[in-house]
């Protein structure tokens, strides 16, 4: 489905005045609240509680079901033994689900976890080729309860058990380990009441992206553009697929979505330490000073940090770096897109301004699914929901730099896709890479060129690679009528088709 032409710049600032005058100062106080990898300080130190990614899309093969994918436990090291990957057993794995807009969950989808040895006389996690979840030679073990608590208006009224002990996927030790890992994944996903179905396990990181953007924007000459900083890494993954309608609201289709992780303390309470709704705001967008608070809190609180949101600091760092101008503040184009959702796609009537992921589940997935999402016309992608394939990073770089407001800029990292291939059924999540895999090692091999003397940078003009060997073309393309030269390389720009919001 692609988004209606009358979706453009103009109708993405209708509420503008709206928000500023009283949807967002009206909140109150408290913190919003988002996550992904390491990117607030005490998080980075508790790896097992940390959100890293959160998707939410109408099922592709199921349109009649929603996915909800929520991962956790950033850069794991495939052959990181003797003692691998888990979940904590001190730890409550939240997804969220809020149907009426108003930003305080109806569903919370809980997983509890539990651990246990075979024999504990061994510093073995597996003592043979493991077969099946069931199989003896399996020596450390996780199961799980899911349960689901119900509310209306932010008060509990139901809570119930959808199953207990259930098997999770253990880590993909490697190939003499767990030679047939395809079958440990079937086995740890299952079914659940009214043909809803689960799964938790290890699996691939789906998010792909070149983290060298921290290093003031890609080397501040943006030499090194287009390494999947998170190739061959793992997370520990949740994955819910739901019948749609038990999800939404009759007539109202569209919901918001955020994961989230308490932690009990020595007395038995449960503090929230982790939270996460769209991609890449607490790192990008949060300040430091607020970005333990924005982690701690709910999306009820969210109005104390619209201002990191209205004159977002990407936008100034792009421009005092690469003479890029930042678009002029307030920024309401982007409060649509973090905070309200956008009108006439994905805003929810009555909505209360909140950092959710929010679906229009009425738009059925797209047959040929486009990487940019709803800025290339396909209005299945984020931000409506978010799916594994949506380029979140070149998205989320061209509505800072002004997409929205009519700059046609083709800003990206040119990371354009998951390194391995994304199952077609559920979970939909990649298999975890294998222990046993052979990685390239380009620090190694940067390490040996620089003792070698060979890793002097190339000289202004010369032409330079990304990873996967293909020229990196030296020009920055605005839509605003500026073009940009960069001599030895540049942020990958590529033309579009199809409408643009």
């Amino acid at each position: 489905m692609s988004l209606p032409h009358h979706l453009k710049a103009a109708a993405l600032l209708t509420v503008g005045a709206a928000l500023a005058a009283g949807g967002l100062s009206g909140l109150g106080s408290g913190a919003a609240t988002a996550s992904s990898h390491r990117e607030a300080p005490l998080i980075s130190g508790q790896p097992q509680y940390d959100n890293t990614d959160v998707y939410a899309f109408v099922s592709p093969d199921r349109p009649d079901t929603t996915t909800l994918v929520a991962n956790f436990l950033p850069f794991e090291e495939p052959a990181g033994g003797p003692n691998f990957y888990k979940f904590a057993q001190d730890a409550r794995y939240e997804i969220n689900v809020d149907n009426d807009g108003d930003s305080l969950p109806e569903f919370t989808y809980r997983f509890s976890f539990r651990d246990s040895y075979r024999n504990p006389n061994t510093f073995l996690y597996n003592t043979g080729p493991v077969r099946s979840l069931d199989d003896p030679n399996l020596n450390f073990r996780q199961t799980y309860d899911l349960t689901l608590i119900q509310r209306k208006g932010g008060k509990v009224t139901d809570t119930r058990t959808l199953a207990n002990d259930v098997p999770v996927a253990p880590s993909n030790v490697g190939r003499a380990s767990m030679p047939d890992y395809r079958t440990l994944r079937q086995q740890a996903t299952r079914g659940l009441p009214d043909g809803a179905r689960v799964f938790a396990g290890q699996a691939d990181d789906p998010f792909f992206l070149d983290l060298r953007v921290f290093d003031l924007l890609y080397g501040a000459n943006l030499k090194e553009v287009g390494n999947d900083t998170l190739r061959g890494y793992d997370v520990q993954s949740v994955a819910l697929q739901i019948p749609t309608k038990a999800l939404v609201t009759p007539g109202q289709p569209i919901v918001g979505v955020y994961s989230a992780v308490q932690r009990q303390n020595a007395a038995g309470e449960w503090t929230q330490v982790s939270r996460l709704g769209n991609p890449l705001v607490n790192e990008l967008v949060v300040p430091v000073k607020d970005k333990d608070r924005f982690n701690a809190s709910v999306p009820w609180n969210d109005a104390q940090f619209a201002q990191y949101v209205t004159n977002p600091e990407l936008a100034r760092l792009i421009e005092g770096v690469h003479n890029i101008p930042a678009p002029p503040t307030p920024r309401n184009d982007l409060v649509q897109v973090f905070l309200t959702g956008v009108p006439k796609l994905n805003q929810p009537p009555n909505v209360r301004p909140a950092e959710l992921m929010r679906l229009n589940t009425s738009i059925p997935p797209a047959a040929s699914p486009k990487r940019l999402g709803v800025l290339d016309g396909d209005a299945a992608g984020y931000p409506n929901g978010r799916r594994l394939t949506d380029d979140t990073v070149d998205i989320s770089l061209q509505v800072v730099e002004g997409e929205l407001l009519g700059r046609k800029t083709d800003l990206g990292d040119r990371v354009d896709a998951n390194d391995v291939p994304l199952d077609k059924a559920f979970p939909y999540v990649a298999l975890p890479t294998s222990g046993s895999t052979v990685q390239k090692a380009p620090r190694q091999e940067s390490v040996r060129k620089a003792s070698a003397g060979l890793d002097a940078a190339p000289a202004a003009g010369t032409e330079h690679t990304g990873g996967d060997g293909a020229p990196i073309v030296p020009v920055l393309a605005l839509g605003v009528g500026a073009a940009f030269l960069v001599g030895g390389g540049t942020l990958w720009f590529r033309r579009r088709r199809g409408p643009v919001l």
